[in-house]
């Protein structure tokens, strides 16, 4: 009685197995890319708020590290956003106190852009924040696996004519939106 009670009970999940669904494929890997990538950015934005910047400030600070005295129409370039949008992030990071802006001894129509030792500091504290994002985003995948996933993204990001390290959003940043206090 019990092993044919067993019997039917195996029949009757073999039969459900072959009329379940099966899983759904994904998309593909551009799809993936964008999925993640939207994700990434969301959960980066709100991990920086913990050290009150966003991403484009994160990205400028970064940016000015590497090159100190960097003036801001290079910048704007670098960035490939028009000079006026960039301003209104200047003037945010310099409210902070997190950069100066200082002209030119060669030009003095030109501003060289500078982090201040409050604008380090701030950066060492991104650095954290982005360290433990990447941990949080792909621990999924070993060390290993990491490191190979980052070298395939970086051959597609070159082939489509990505500047390394700079986010493509710049380009359609938009300024921040004026409150009547702050007119």
């Amino acid at each position: 009685m019990i092993t044919s009670c067993n019997n039917r009970l195996m029949k009757s999940a073999s039969r459900k197995e072959k009329h379940s669904t099966p899983p759904r494929r994904s998309f593909g890997a551009a799809f993936l890319l964008a999925q993640l990538g939207s994700h990434a950015a969301r959960k980066y934005a709100e991990r920086l708020a913990k050290v009150r910047l966003t991403p484009a400030h994160s990205g400028i600070l970064h940016i000015l590290e590497a090159t100190p005295g960097l003036t801001q129409q290079a910048l704007a370039k670098r960035l490939g956003m028009v000079p006026s949008r960039l301003v209104a992030l200047l003037d945010e990071l310099d409210a902070l106190g997190l950069t100066q802006r200082h002209v030119s001894a060669g030009d003095r129509r030109r501003h060289e852009l500078v982090l201040t030792e409050k604008g380090k500091k701030t950066l060492a504290a991104v650095g954290e924040v982005s360290r433990e994002h990447q941990r949080a985003l792909l621990a999924a995948l070993s060390d290993s696996e990491r490191e190979h996933l980052t070298t395939l993204l970086q051959r597609i990001a070159d082939q489509q004519g990505l500047t390394r390290n700079v986010h493509p959003g710049y380009k359609t940043l938009r300024p921040p939106k004026r409150t009547r206090s702050s007119s």
